[in-house]
């Protein structure tokens, strides 16, 4: 069984929805070792950067874009594992805590076991992350992706 079996190009990614907050922002710059004041001092970041609120790091937005492709594909074909190759992202436009981002994608190339596809977020419709996720399929033979 390949990936076209189940996945097409052109296929809509099912969409994704995150509202991180200030915990999310905190933890996720704890975790990669992101130390700048403006992902977890709210008043440094208003007062001292002058940003509305504390913006949400570029690599949380790449995470859920990846989270996004991974989670679609594994539904589709629940027993294989979905495993990142390779992917792209660039930042466009901030997002700031506590609001909405939406998730999104397409289906650009299905090659044997590989899927590429393009992704981005959005707040309010307006862009600010854009990438591509190419990920290979594995039959895991459990039956589910685990």
């Amino acid at each position: 069984m390949t990936a076209s079996d189940a996945i097409r190009e052109g296929d809509v990614l099912r969409e994704v929805v995150r509202t991180p907050d200030a915990v999310d922002l905190f933890q996720f710059s704890a975790a990669i070792w992101l130390t700048h004041r403006i992902h977890y001092d709210s008043p440094y970041t208003t007062e001292v950067e002058n940003h509305p609120a504390m913006p949400v790091q570029g690599p949380l937005q790449a995470v859920y874009l990846a989270q996004l492709v991974r989670r679609d594909l594994e539904r589709r074909r629940p027993s294989c594992l979905v495993q990142v190759r390779r992917y792209r992202f660039r930042h466009t436009a901030p997002a700031y805590v506590d609001q909405t981002l939406r998730c999104q994608g397409t289906v650009t190339e299905v090659d044997g076991d590989r899927v590429t596809c393009e992704v981005w977020a959005e707040v309010d419709g307006r862009q600010t992350t854009v990438g591509q996720v190419e990920v290979v399929l594995r039959e895991n033979g459990s039956g589910t992706a685990g």
